[in-house]
């Protein structure tokens, strides 16, 4: 369904543009998408995106009312996050450029294709923003390649079983099609995908952690130098946005439990 905003906040399903005060071409410049459902904020208008507003995210207790907000602002489109204890994670749809937008920032929308990511909650949801005449293009990626064995990200090296901490705990987000809400797995459940012993799962997690954190990824760590504990839901959120997981790499879950079946295998012969 399409929605277009009126100025009091009630949407309108019809399609169609205002043409009561609203600022030409630009009027309907920018779509958010949704769970399939398109809305189209208007110049003049505050959109709002959460529990509640002109975007109803879901009925998440964790969920801010009022979460995020995009509004139009001397010619630019803008999103602030106005909530007081989440953040979301913003990423161009290349993966190249990220930011994380903590309570009481905001970022301008200047990508054709912007993908936003928050968590709630045990739930990550996302949605896009797409810009008819965006201030910024991205250029198509360079294939990367098909190596196999280690996964490098700028300065970092992963392992196939580090990568694989990864994919496990963003497998709901990466089997997902299109925007909507997955859930992150516990890490209990998690290590049992893999065919992991717990501990062994938590220490691997700590690693990718670290090297993220060593190399700038905000939001891993909490005060006094400790890991956070939502950082499960922030490494999900840089991994997918990022692209430093895809759905190719699924497979690693398979391989990691056959490779873990047959060591206790030859260990009970």
């Amino acid at each position: 369904m399409d929605h277009t905003a009126h100025t009091d906040g009630t949407p309108r399903t019809d399609g169609t543009a205002r043409t009561d005060g609203g600022s030409g071409a630009a009027a309907h410049d920018l779509v958010v998408e949704f769970c399939g459902e398109l809305f189209r904020p208007d110049t003049e208008d505050v959109f709002s995106i959460g529990r509640e507003g002109d975007l109803e995210v879901d009925d998440n207790p964790y969920l801010h009312r009022r979460f995020l907000e995009i509004s139009h602002v001397d010619g630019i489109w803008w999103l602030a996050n106005v909530g007081s204890l989440l953040s979301a994670t913003v990423a161009d749809v290349s993966g190249g450029l990220q930011a994380w937008v903590v309570p009481g920032a905001r970022i301008p929308l200047v990508f054709g294709h912007t993908n936003v990511i928050f968590t709630a909650g045990s739930t990550t949801y996302e949605f896009s923003v797409r810009l008819r005449t965006p201030a910024f293009r991205q250029r198509p990626a360079e294939d990367a390649g098909d190596d196999i064995g280690e996964t490098t990200i700028g300065p970092i090296t992963f392992t196939d079983s580090q990568k694989a901490v990864i994919v496990a705990l963003a497998e709901p987000m990466l089997r997902r099609d299109g925007t909507g809400l997955s859930s992150i797995p516990t890490s209990a459940a998690a290590a049992k995908r893999l065919g992991w012993a717990l501990t062994k799962f938590n220490r691997k997690l700590d690693n990718v952690c670290d090297k993220l954190d060593r190399v700038g990824v905000v939001g891993l760590r909490a005060g006094g130098g400790k890991l956070a504990t939502n950082r499960r839901a922030r490494l999900v959120e840089h991994a997918v946005s990022s692209h430093l997981v895809t759905t190719a790499d699924l497979a690693l879950l398979d391989s990691q439990a056959e490779a873990g079946r047959a060591r206790h295998g030859a260990e009970g012969d």
